[in-house]
């Protein structure tokens, strides 16, 4: 994946401190995926790219994997990590946002209900969905069989995030 420096003038960090070594993915190269895919080998992509002078900078994995999405023209992406999804209150897994529409996100930003750690995932989310991709869903990967019970059951086991 082809990278850029970090740059946090672009974003929200008015002191402009120097993040090092972070990156964020400005292309995918898709033909070694295409390549595992047709193999039926799940390919399994770290979030390092290199700059045009070959600096390797650490990515965002949310980021990188909606880009990955993007490329490949993908239909779903999946985030998965130890959390059922989106929470309204993050200490009450019974209060999991099992739709959320990308309109939403603003609101719920503005809440507080999308924070800390779920920033990047949604933000992420969105930037796929807006460049094609049909759903991204949420999920936690302790679950058991998690990725099939999201997409192939009317309820779910996470949050589905569509436009």
């Amino acid at each position: 994946m082809p990278a850029q420096k970090f740059s946090p003038a672009k974003n929200t960090r008015p002191d402009g401190e120097d993040y090092g070594f972070v990156g964020e993915v400005t292309g995918v190269n898709i033909a070694p995926l295409e390549e595992c895919i047709a193999q039926g080998i799940t390919p399994v992509i770290s979030p390092t790219a290199r700059d045009a002078d070959g600096q390797i900078y650490n990515c965002n994995a949310d980021a990188a994997a909606a880009q990955a999405a993007i490329a490949l023209t993908a239909k779903r992406l999946v985030f998965m990590s130890d959390v059922p999804g989106l929470l309204r209150d993050p200490k009450d897994d019974a209060t999991l946002i099992s739709h959320l529409d990308i309109a939403q996100v603003d609101e719920l930003k503005k809440t507080g209900v999308i924070a800390s750690g779920m920033i990047p995932k949604v933000d992420s989310a969105v930037t796929a969905i807006n460049a094609g991709v049909d759903k991204v869903a949420l999920v936690n990967g302790q679950i058991h069989h998690a990725v099939l019970l999201e997409i192939f059951t009317d309820k779910g086991v996470g949050t589905e995030i569509v436009k």
